[in-house]
């Protein structure tokens, strides 16, 4: 992180925090009341601090990333259970075999667009993923493959999990919060492009168009790689047919098969967004 220029007279927290670590041991020293709050890992994680906590997790990766210049990002969202095509053998049933081609599609896109980003000096069109295995691996590889950068917003989970190799370190989050998490996702948002994945990709898709459909976030192109997997699951006529969403909510996605299909829609999306604001 980087040390701005200070604006005030004060004593620096950090000479305080130091300070205080070398105290007289004594009773009074060594009773948990004596720490400071800003250094009690025990004071801040009680409950009545979660609004603070909340506060920290959003402030932290957003300095990071506005330090480092990240200005926008396109988004992979995808299932950790999809395996590389070259170990596709170890899926846990054949249809994670069969999706291992999203794998390298999603590893393709990555590159892709790595490749106009870097162009840009990898300020634009960042890849940003969970950070995990899987589809979200890809995505980093694929970044690292064109030799640019990729973001990682990992989370702790109850079982054991670290970043995947492939994501820049100085941009390699974890959080506690799935809410914070989702805000950053789609903070500097330029594209999303979801793969196959089971409720965590769900409640990431959802979540976008949800906040598109209320008008709570500007559209932005919403990419559903393999519209057979995407059929198979979530009946979208049924829905609208239902009344529960309007007809017109069904344009809020787009289906595609390959990363160069979504280069397309995304190239499109910016010429027709481009001339819109010079109409």
């Amino acid at each position: 992180m980087n040390e701005h220029s200070r604006s005030h007279p004060f004593r620096h927290s950090k000479q305080d925090r130091e300070a205080s670590h070398h105290t007289p041991d004594t009773e009074q020293t060594r009773a948990p009341a004596y720490r400071l709050a800003f250094d009690d890992a025990e004071f801040l994680c009680r409950d009545e601090l979660r609004p603070i906590r909340l506060q920290l997790e959003l402030l932290k990766p957003e300095m990071l990333m506005a330090e480092y210049g990240i200005e926008s990002t396109i988004v992979l969202f995808g299932g950790a259970r999809i395996p590389d095509p070259a170990k596709k053998e170890t899926a846990r049933t054949k249809t994670l075999a069969d999706l291992s081609k999203y794998y390298q599609e999603a590893r393709e896109f990555a590159r892709l667009m790595t490749l106009r980003s870097k162009e840009n000096g990898n300020l634009e069109d960042v890849i940003v993923t969970g950070g995990g295995p899987g589809v979200m691996e890809a995505g980093n590889r694929g970044a690292q493959d064109a030799g640019g950068v990729s973001i990682g917003l990992n989370i702790v989970l109850p079982h054991e999990q670290a970043p995947n190799r492939y994501v820049t370190p100085d941009l390699c989050f974890n959080f506690h919060y799935f809410a914070i998490r989702k805000m950053h996702f789609l903070m500097r948002a330029k594209a999303i492009a979801v793969f196959p994945g089971g409720f965590g990709t769900l409640d990431e898709l959802f979540e976008g168009l949800t906040l598109i459909q209320t008008g709570r976030m500007n559209r932005v192109p919403i990419l559903l790689f393999g519209e057979s997997f995407w059929r198979s699951i979530v009946n979208w006529e049924a829905l609208a047919e239902a009344g529960t969403i309007s007809a017109d909510d069904l344009e809020l996605f787009q289906f595609v098969d390959t990363a160069a299909d979504a280069i397309d829609v995304i190239d499109s999306w910016s010429t027709e967004t481009k001339a819109a604001d010079q109409a």
